[in-house]
């Protein structure tokens, strides 16, 4: 079964180190990561995002073909279902109606008072049925599913008021971290990392968790970060062996052959940054 993030998050923020969330784009990626979170004995976030759910099907299709593969694969690790970016109360509703076991209410382009009566409506909707929640305040830049942003950082005490207002189970806090990639080394707030972690006291989530150096993701899992997302780095190792594979052997027209190659290379990105994050060997 599905279960919500609260518990797994909670419990590595407890214990010093992030559980992962891995974007899907298919369902050959739910298969991939869930090997990976087998193999390594993690729990494991597996997250749409808000714009990838049409191309997808739908969200009562996402949660019924995930629940089923969790079941053929008879996967044992915790498992969590999550909507990344839901960018309406409405559409975070339909998400736990469809059965999803988490979501991510991202009130963040609007100001701080309609932030908060967003985050609460979903919130009070969601605990009827155990599933988690997610907020966002200030602006994580560059480009998801071809939504472009730029860096807004978080403001503390806007931070501070959401929690305490709306009681959410993690917080999303922009502080210097970009979808996509990276042009450079990322500038962190790392002080305001640690007075917003200190001040909330709940599991921080960390948004564009590709391509950040190890180091820096040590710190801002010491500075309370549990969750941390990735999905650029999985699908640049994907595209880049298929990409290897189809220009070295022209001939090859198998699609097991074919895609199974890039289903590998997603479990193997996935396994490392299990390690990287602490995660293995948790369940």
């Amino acid at each position: 079964m599905l279960v919500s993030m609260k518990d797994m998050i909670v419990e590595a923020k407890k214990n010093h180190y992030a559980v992962g969330q891995f974007n899907i784009n298919s369902f050959q990626w739910v298969t991939a990561i869930l090997r990976a979170a087998e193999r390594e004995r993690s729990p494991v976030i597996i997250a749409s995002t808000d714009r990838i759910v049409e191309y997808l099907g739908g969200l009562k299709l996402i949660a019924t073909t995930t629940r089923t593969i969790v079941e053929e694969m008879k996967i044992t690790v915790p498992v969590a279902l999550h909507l990344d970016h839901g960018f309406t109360v409405e559409q975070c509703i339909r998400a736990i109606d469809a059965g999803y076991s988490s979501v991510m209410i991202d009130g963040s382009k609007y100001p701080i008072e309609e932030n908060i009566k967003m985050t609460q409506e979903v919130v009070e909707y969601a605990r009827r049925f155990g599933v988690s929640v997610e907020a966002e305040i200030g602006s994580v830049g560059g480009i998801e599913d071809g939504v472009v942003g730029g860096i807004k950082y978080a403001d503390p005490s806007e931070c501070f008021r959401l929690v305490e207002e709306t009681k959410v189970d993690a917080l999303a806090a922009a502080l210097g971290s970009v979808h996509g990639e990276y042009k450079g080394e990322p500038k962190f707030a790392f002080d305001l990392m640690k007075e917003i972690s200190e001040g909330t006291d709940i599991p921080l989530a960390l948004h564009g968790g590709s391509g950040i150096p190890d180091h820096q993701i040590v710190q801002a899992i010491e500075y309370g970060h549990a969750k941390i997302n990735v999905n650029t780095e999985s699908n640049k190792a994907w595209a880049e062996t298929l990409r290897k594979l189809l220009t070295n052997d022209p001939k090859l027209f198998s699609p097991p052959d074919i895609l199974g190659s890039g289903m590998d290379a997603i479990t193997q990105v996935v396994q490392e940054k299990m390690r990287l994050f602490g995660s293995v060997n948790r369940v």
